[in-house]
């Protein structure tokens, strides 16, 4: 008999050990797999959603692209960096916060966002409507894009008409503007927590009850391929600016921003590990210790201590594997569930997602789980193949 069918004799011989070992095995598995799903997978998806824009470069008047001061003469900075080698494209993006009226006086505040014309289809998805058009009737009336949730709010389909009050330092400073609905988008970086609305640059300007607004929040830049040689043209170009590449801004934020999540990752991943390893070694010592008299007698019998040690190696690697083989599809099914709670977090956009499914986290959760049973498996072994086959025999006989 080979050392892998004495395990699965010994391993079906008590299916209700088996069977606890397995869903202990199961459900330790899949927080160990939720746990690196979280280690990475805000900055993945972050990375995913900034690729998504079509931009590689984003240009800010601080080194903090999170605390955002406005970029003064804008216009000009972003002519400056489109001429640049490097560079392809240049958008501005302009915000400002409004107070917006909907057809029945229902009021929503919302951020009122521009950007650069030929910008809007990497900022926003239109839903509904035909989007942003100089012309919609009047020229006293600018056309606005409302996200699915801000037009649901103020009861704004397309078509209809809302008035837009800028609102500066809390309090409203300009009077309310008519602007007509033209569409209803779902933007690319909004949060829960907060509505969007965006608008032409004259609407913008006319929002903010000035002709001259040339202020934008950020430039953002597509390059002809290489980001950070492209954010290194930029700083040299404008030293008082700052560029950040995409790599850049995920490094930055995983050393600030994210390193929160990678640290509870790190050390509920241990915790798990720990469990793990403490539920499948005891099960297995108690196994060897309930055998004691059959493992002396296979001994006895000439059976040699690597089979004994193997046919051990083969009942936790039966009992682990299938365990974590389980664990995948439970641990995906909480780590969902868990997504959507973390998610409703203030200011984590809709699109960026805390757990990331990434084949190398599979293969690291399956060498953890391998590492873990076979050290897990080690005093048991040690404790049958040092076993005093005489005296076992005999005490054995006499109880």
């Amino acid at each position: 008999m080979t050392a892998r069918s004495l395990a699965w004799r010994t391993v079906s011989s008590d299916r209700a050990r088996a069977i606890l070992a397995v869903a202990g095995v199961a459900v330790i598995g899949a927080l160990l797999f939720d746990m690196l799903l979280l280690s990475r997978g805000l900055l993945v998806s972050f990375r995913a959603l900034l690729d998504a824009a079509g931009y590689d470069v984003r240009v800010a008047a601080t080194d903090s692209v999170v605390l955002r001061a406005p970029i003064r003469r804008a216009t000009a900075a972003a002519a400056d960096i489109a001429h640049l080698p490097d560079v392809q494209e240049v958008a501005i993006i302009r915000r400002d916060r409004a107070t917006l009226f909907g057809p029945t006086h229902r009021a929503a505040e919302a951020t009122l966002l521009n950007v650069s014309k030929n910008a809007e289809r990497h900022t926003w998805r239109l839903l509904l409507g035909t989007g942003l058009t100089d012309e919609v009737g009047s020229s006293d009336v600018f056309p606005v894009v409302l996200s699915r949730r801000l037009a649901n709010s103020i009861g704004a389909p397309p078509g209809s008409a809302v008035l837009l009050r800028s609102v500066v330092s809390g309090a409203s400073a300009a009077p309310a503007v008519m602007y007509r609905v033209t569409g209803v988008a779902e933007f690319e970086f909004e949060t829960s927590d907060d509505l969007t609305a965006a608008t032409t640059p004259n609407g913008f300007a006319r929002a903010k009850a000035s002709q001259s607004v040339d202020e934008a929040d950020m430039l953002l830049v597509r390059s002809g391929g290489d980001g950070r040689a492209a954010a290194a043209q930029i700083a040299r170009a404008r030293p008082d600016l700052r560029a950040f590449s995409n790599e850049q801004l995920v490094a930055q934020l995983s050393e600030n921003g994210f390193a929160y999540f990678r640290q509870i990752s790190i050390v509920l991943s241990s915790i798990t590990l720990g469990f793990a390893f403490l539920l499948v070694a005891t099960l297995l010592t108690v196994s060897v210790n309930q055998r004691l008299g059959q493992v002396a007698a296979l001994r006895a019998l000439g059976l040699p201590r690597r089979r004994i040690a193997a046919s051990l190696l083969w009942e936790s690697a039966l009992l682990v594997g299938v365990g974590g083989f389980l664990s995948v599809p439970v641990g995906w099914g909480l780590a969902l569930r868990l997504d959507r709670i973390l998610r409703d977090i203030p200011g984590i956009p809709d699109r960026v997602h805390f757990f990331v499914f990434e084949p190398n986290a599979a293969v690291l959760h399956l060498l953890l789980l391998s590492g873990t049973g076979l050290a897990a498996a080690a005093y048991p072994v040690w404790v049958a193949t040092r076993l005093p086959i005489a005296a076992t025999l005999r005490l054995e006989t006499v109880s």
